[in-house]
C-alpha cells in the first residue's frame, strides 16, 4: 500500500498534455492556450475620446473658457471629414476617433450649445493636450505578446483574443472519460431497487465531477460481475483517453475488475492507497497503439464517498496535467476549524467539509459523516479536509489543509 503523494507521482508520470486541437472562442473556455499570440494591430488602433464632449484644440482653451464654432457632430464608428481648426471643436461621442487637430475632449457636462449660431460655449479649467483622450497603441502595441501558451482561458482572455481577430485558436484538446459502474446489485436511476439492490448513483456523481474538472464524460452505463460483460465494457471504455471504473476493485469474490483490466491489456501501477475512504483504488495503463494516446484507467471503489474522494485526488489530476493545467495536483488552502474535531485511524482521512470566507479568513467547518457509503452528507459539503492519521483532537481554530472541491467556491475571497 503507497502513500497519496506516491500515488499521485505516479498519476503524473503517466498524465502529460494531450496534442492541440482548434476551437473558436466559444467553445474554448477553461481550454490552455497552445500557442503564443501576438498583437497584429495597435490597441486601440486610433487616438479615441473617452467620454461624449467635443473635440478640441488645447491651444484655444489655455483659460479654460471659449466659444468655437462646431464643425461636425462624430459618433463611434465614423470618421470626421473635416479638421478641428484655430476657434472650431466637433462634437464627439465616447469611442470615436479624434479629428486631425484636435488633442484633447472636453466633456459635454462642461458646455453648453447654440443652435442658432452652431457654436459651444466651454466653461472648464484649463485643458491640457491628451485630455480624455487614449492614444493610439496606448494599451497594446502592433507585434507585442499578449498572451503565453498555457494560459488557462477564461472571459477576460476570450475577449482579448476577440480584439485581436482571433475567431479560432489552438488549444490542448481536453480528454474523453470514459465511466462505467460495476456490480450485480445495481439498478438504472429511474428503477425501484428490489431486495439488495441499489440506484446506479455513482455514475450521475462522477459524470459531474468529471465536468466540473473541465472533460468531457462519456457513460457506460452498468456493467454485471461477469467476466464477459465486464469485458466487453472495459474494451469500450479503452477507446478513449482515460476510464474510470466503479466498484470491483476490493478484494470480495466478484471483485473482478484488476483482473479483466489484466487481461485487456491494461498494465497496473497501484493498488490500494493509503487513504480514507479509498483505500482499494486501482490505477494503470493501457499503452497507446496505433499513434493513439495511453489510457489512464482508475478503478475507484464502489461506496460513493470512496469513488467521489478517488475521482478528486487522482483522477482529477490526470484530466487537469492531459489539459494542460499546472501543475494540475490537488493544493490545500489553510482554513481554521470551526469546531473541535477527534482524528483518528491509521491513515490520513478526507472529511467532507463546508468552507466559507469569514472577515477573519478561510473558515471549515466538517460535516456530520458516518463512513464512505454516506453520500447524503456530502450535501451539505463543497470541499474536504485532510486530517493527519493521528489519534487526537483537533482543536477548535487550529489550521487545517482544505481541498475545495470546485474552484468557484474560493474565487470570490479577497
Amino acid at each position: 500500500m503507497i502513500t497519496i503523494s506516491e500515488a499521485l507521482d505516479h498519476v503524473c508520470h503517466w498524465s502529460g498534455p494531450l496534442e492541440p486541437e482548434l476551437r473558436t472562442l466559444a467553445d474554448a473556455r477553461g481550454c490552455t492556450l497552445a500557442e503564443d499570440i501576438v498583437s497584429d494591430m495597435d490597441s486601440p488602433p486610433f487616438h479615441k475620446a473617452l467620454m461624449d464632449g467635443y473635440a478640441v484644440r488645447s491651444a484655444d482653451l489655455v483659460s479654460g473658457r471659449a466659444q468655437l464654432k462646431r464643425v461636425e457632430v462624430l459618433p463611434a464608428g465614423s470618421v470626421a471629414r473635416w479638421p478641428v481648426n484655430n476657434g472650431e471643436t466637433t462634437q464627439i461621442m465616447t469611442g470615436a476617433p479624434l479629428p486631425s487637430g484636435a488633442d484633447a475632449v472636453v466633456k459635454v457636462e462642461d458646455t453648453a450649445f447654440d443652435a442658432d449660431t452652431q457654436t459651444a460655449l466651454i466653461d472648464t479649467r484649463p485643458v491640457q493636450p491628451g485630455q480624455n483622450v487614449l492614444h493610439r497603441g496606448a494599451a497594446v502595441r502592433s507585434g507585442e505578446h499578449i498572451l503565453s501558451a498555457g494560459c488557462r482561458l477564461d472571459a477576460q482572455h476570450l475577449g482579448t483574443l476577440a480584439e485581436f481577430g482571433r475567431p479560432s485558436i489552438s488549444v490542448l484538446k481536453r480528454p474523453n472519460v470514459a465511466v462505467l459502474a460495476t456490480g450485480d446489485e445495481l439498478v438504472p436511476v429511474h428503477q425501484t431497487p428490489g431486495p439488495g439492490q441499489i440506484r446506479n448513483s455513482n455514475e450521475a456523481m462522477l459524470v459531474a465531477q468529471i465536468q466540473r474538472a473541465g472533460a468531457r464524460p462519456i457513460p457506460l452505463g452498468i456493467a454485471a460481475d461477469t467476466r464477459l460483460e465486464l469485458g466487453e465494457r472495459i474494451a469500450v471504455g479503452l477507446e478513449h483517453e482515460i476510464l474510470i471504473l466503479s466498484g470491483g476493485v476490493s478484494a470480495g469474490q466478484l471483485d473482478l475488475v484488476p483482473e479483466v483490466l489484466e487481461a485487456a491489456g491494461v498494465d497496473k501501477v497501484f493498488h490500494k492507497v493509503k487513504i480514507k475512504p479509498g483505500k482499494p483504488v486501482w490505477f494503470g495503463v493501457r499503452p497507446g497503439v496505433g499513434g493513439q494516446p495511453n489510457c489512464l484507467v482508475f478503478g475507484l471503489p464502489g461506496n460513493p464517498v470512496s469513488s467521489m474522494v478517488g475521482f478528486e485526488l487522482l483522477a482529477r489530476t490526470a484530466i487537469s496535467r492531459m489539459s494542460g493545467v499546472q501543475p494540475g495536483t490537488p493544493r490545500p488552502l489553510s482554513a481554521r476549524l470551526s469546531q473541535d474535531h477527534l482524528a483518528g485511524g491509521d491513515r490520513p482521512t478526507y472529511h467532507p467539509a463546508h468552507l466559507s470566507w469569514s472577515s477573519d479568513g478561510w473558515i471549515v467547518q466538517p460535516v456530520r459523516w458516518v463512513g464512505s457509503a454516506d453520500l447524503r452528507a456530502t450535501v451539505e459539503a463543497n470541499a474536504m479536509i485532510g486530517f493527519p492519521a493521528i489519534q487526537t483532537t483537533i482543536p477548535a481554530g487550529a489550521l487545517v489543509d482544505v481541498i475545495p472541491w470546485d474552484t468557484c467556491v474560493t474565487s470570490g475571497a479577497t
